[in-house]
């Protein structure tokens, strides 16, 4: 018989127990702090993780399972601390928590072999409940088209302008607004990126509730189309802002400060590495941005692509808002039909049911059954035939005079009332006629026949002036440092626009009725590429 060794009788067996377990335990693959996600009770996991990252963030290092217990919520909260016990024992084997004999309530040697222990986060387990967490907040992440970071870039483009007029700019004050500039940008394109996205799963109603739609599409729309309104104008500034920053190199002399004072505290031999570095994400981070809003070497601007895709967004929704409503005004959907079919199948009681729902649905009968009545069923019953019988060998069928005589068998009767929508085609027809007439107008109020001065166009309607803004965000949209003169013809195809800059430094002033819009005039030729095409056609 071996000796025990001394160790182990100082110990004890419930301590010797407690210091195997509290070693950080080791694991088969690197991704086993994940599997209590797919073990049984994974919501009660996940909630004694969140306790320990909430204790964490209080500087508290360990627990013990009745501060687990009481730190649940209640509707996660077991009837006793056994299942939490067994809960934290589950996370220390899949290396999540780490286990650590509890001697600090030891008062007499029962006591010390008893099991107990305290716990408290491992490293790889804290790394996954913050890989979760990730995953959790861009799963819940809709998005929103920020119009408020537009007007905060172009704030941060003016100051760096007005950083890089002087004769040696400040390295900090370059530094602090292109993190600014950056920081506001990679937002407001990470927010659109979602937000469109989540706009395509309400267009094609991928987890959205019809009634929740419904209810909000109207200021879904009028969202889109202040965002779209500003993105014309204000995109337009920033693409200039942008052109100027650009010339003369102005841009790259504030990224060679921001770079060279990110480095300033590298290790010496590592400063020139560390600068030119810094200085390629810089670059890197204003391509980025330049190329999100001015157009380049035949490829269009995000903000351009961006523009168009909420565009296109409005009919879409306009269309699956016509699509509901045609289904509740009860007209034929053959989808919900088949639907509901197939319902009707699934909760038939036998084949025999089954049998009859088809023959009532489809009416697909042998071509001898030109009619079927309880008699012929009955007889049937008792006296099967088989599909495969031939006419020869088959009963003969007994056909109703009036069949014989008439070749119909139906008993007519008054037919359903239509109810009557002229009234309402007649509204729907006289409100197309009024805003196409509107459009035309503001279509020829704008349409100039030689180029002449923005400050001639005079005083517009919001009709015309909704159009006007949207042909001068077009032009806009495709000006490029150095331009001139610009082409650009509106989304529809309807309207050509050619805007040529003039550098006498004039102001141009269109009036409103809701207030007077002013900016640098310009030579614009404004062509209505409709006139002379008959009413319906179109190019």
């Amino acid at each position: 018989m071996t000796s025990r060794p001394a160790a182990l009788d100082r110990i004890g067996p419930a301590g010797a127990d407690a210091a195997a377990q509290s070693a950080e335990p080791s694991t088969e693959t690197p991704f086993a702090p994940f599997a209590h996600l797919t073990a049984p009770n994974a919501a009660l996991y996940r909630q004694v993780m969140r306790v320990f990252l909430a204790a964490k963030e209080r500087f508290a290092v360990h627990l013990r399972p009745e501060d687990v217990h009481a730190a649940l919520p209640p509707e996660h909260r077991p009837a006793g601390p056994d299942a939490v016990v067994k809960a934290l024992d589950s996370l220390v084997g899949w290396g999540n928590l780490r286990a650590d004999p509890d001697t600090s309530r030891v008062t007499a040697v029962e006591d010390f072999y008893r099991r107990r222990f305290i716990y408290q986060l491992t490293q790889a387990g804290e790394a996954a409940e913050q890989a979760l967490s990730v995953y959790d907040e861009a799963l819940g992440r809709r998005g929103a088209l920020q119009a408020v970071a537009l007007h905060d870039i172009v704030t941060h483009l003016r100051a760096l302008l007005v950083i890089s007029a002087k004769e040696e700019p400040d390295a900090a004050k370059a530094h602090l607004a292109l993190s600014a500039l950056t920081s506001r940008f990679e937002a407001l394109a990470e927010n659109a990126r979602a937000f469109m996205g989540s706009l395509q799963r309400t267009i094609d109603l991928h987890g959205v509730e019809v009634e929740v739609f419904l209810a909000y599409k109207d200021r879904l729309i009028q969202y889109l189309e202040r965002f779209i309104q500003d993105l014309i104008t204000l995109g337009g500034r920033i693409a200039l802002l942008i052109g100027e920053l650009e010339d003369e190199d102005r841009v790259g002399v504030l990224l060679r400060l921001a770079a060279a004072r990110e480095a300033a505290d590298a290790a010496p031999d590592e400063a020139d590495t560390a600068q030119i570095q810094a200085y390629e994400r810089w670059a890197g981070r204003w391509s980025g941005l330049a190329a999100w809003f001015v157009s380049a070497d035949g490829r269009e601007s995000q903000a351009r692509l961006l523009r168009g895709r909420a565009l296109g967004a409005i009919p879409q929704l306009l269309t699956v808002v016509r699509q509901l409503n045609e289904r509740r005004a009860g007209r034929s959907d053959r989808s919900a039909d088949f639907r509901t079919l197939a319902r009707w199948f699934a909760e038939a009681p036998d084949d025999g049911a089954r049998h009859r729902l088809w023959r009532a649905a489809f009416g697909l009968y042998p071509a001898r059954h030109l009619t079927v009545d309880a008699d012929t069923l009955a007889e049937r019953g008792t006296r099967p035939v088989a599909p495969a019988t031939p006419w020869s060998e088959a009963e003969p069928l007994r056909i109703s005079p009036q069949l014989r005589r008439t070749g119909s068998y139906e008993r007519r009767g008054k037919p359903r009332k239509v109810q009557d929508r002229s009234e309402q085609r007649r509204l729907l027809a006289e409100r197309a006629t009024k805003q196409a007439d509107e459009i035309a107008a503001a279509r020829a109020r704008l349409a100039t026949e030689r180029p002449t001065r923005l400050s001639a166009l005079g005083e517009l309607d919001p009709t015309a002036f909704g159009l006007f803004l949207r042909l001068l965000g077009d032009a806009l949209a495709t000006w490029r440092p150095g331009t001139t003169t610009t082409v650009a013809t509106s989304n529809d195809g309807t309207m050509e626009i050619r805007l040529t800059a003039l550098d006498d430094g004039t102001t141009a002033e269109i009036r409103t009725p809701g207030g007077v819009f002013r900016g640098p005039d310009h030579t614009v030729a404004i062509t209505d590429l409709t006139a002379g095409i008959p009413m319906g056609e179109t190019r």
